[in-house]
């Protein structure tokens, strides 16, 4: 039995707004969430929910992880840009090259976000949110396989990606160099134990895999903070909240 993704979690000064910002561009629909954030639903297979939590820091830079979303033409990526940015999204400039076809984006919080050219290979099939891409090692990788039981269909040069048997988009590492971390992260993962398991069970085993408990300071009961083998955090929730 493996954990399941439940959500992934955007910390933000103004949550709704943020909220907002994603349920319209991505057409999903806004849920009632039980703790003081706000919760989107997938109105597609991606599978797992976005949820959008308060916080007083301000963003300090890059994001570990971005979405990398798919275009099926030229006039469709300059549409999916156009929508984003009349959303309130805008243009950065984190190094790509003239010649790349993607487009780089900050939603209205400073979150990175790609809209990539037609025919990019890798995302075929993925749907419009068509991969979650990390800064991340192989070992970080190899541990989000036999976290989530989603099998690998991207291993070579230290570069890494798994993909849920059921579909959705992919979660890719881009190996080394990696970014130096700072500080506590943005984005993080709030991860689910299986059906009919149990918490601390859970935490166990994703210790043994090489997880490591951390304490962060939220002091929240419903779920215990760990950190993955490239040391981003993620949470284990209690079966009640997940």
């Amino acid at each position: 039995m493996t954990s399941r993704l439940h959500a992934l979690c955007f910390d933000a000064q103004d949550p709704l707004r943020l909220a907002r910002f994603w349920a319209d561009f991505l057409r999903w629909e806004t849920s009632k969430d039980p703790s003081d954030g706000i919760t989107l639903l997938p109105s597609d297979e991606t599978g797992f929910r976005l949820r959008f939590l308060p916080a007083q820091e301000r963003k300090t830079g890059r994001n570990h992880m971005h979405f990398d979303l798919t275009s099926t033409s030229l006039d469709d990526q300059r549409q999916v840009v156009e929508r984003a940015l009349e959303l309130g999204a805008r243009h950065i400039d984190i190094g790509q090259r003239p010649e790349e076809g993607h487009v780089v984006l900050a939603d209205p919080e400073g979150n990175e976000f790609c809209v990539i050219e037609p025919g990019n290979r890798f995302l075929a099939e993925c749907g419009f949110v068509g991969a979650l891409a990390g800064d991340g090692s192989q070992e970080a990788g190899y541990f989000w396989s036999r976290a989530l039981g989603w099998p690998l269909v991207w291993d070579q040069d230290q570069e890494t990606a798994i993909r849920s048997p059921h579909g959705g988009p992919k979660i890719t590492w881009g190996g080394p160099p990696l970014m130096p971390k700072t500080g506590t992260e943005r984005l993080h993962f709030d991860i689910a134990p299986p059906a009919g398991g149990d918490q601390r069970a859970e935490v166990d085993r994703l210790v043994a895999l090489g997880a490591t408990r951390i304490d962060i300071g939220r002091g929240n009961v419903d779920r215990v903070v760990l950190a993955d083998p490239d040391g981003h955090e993620f949470c284990v929730l209690t079966p009640r909240t997940g």
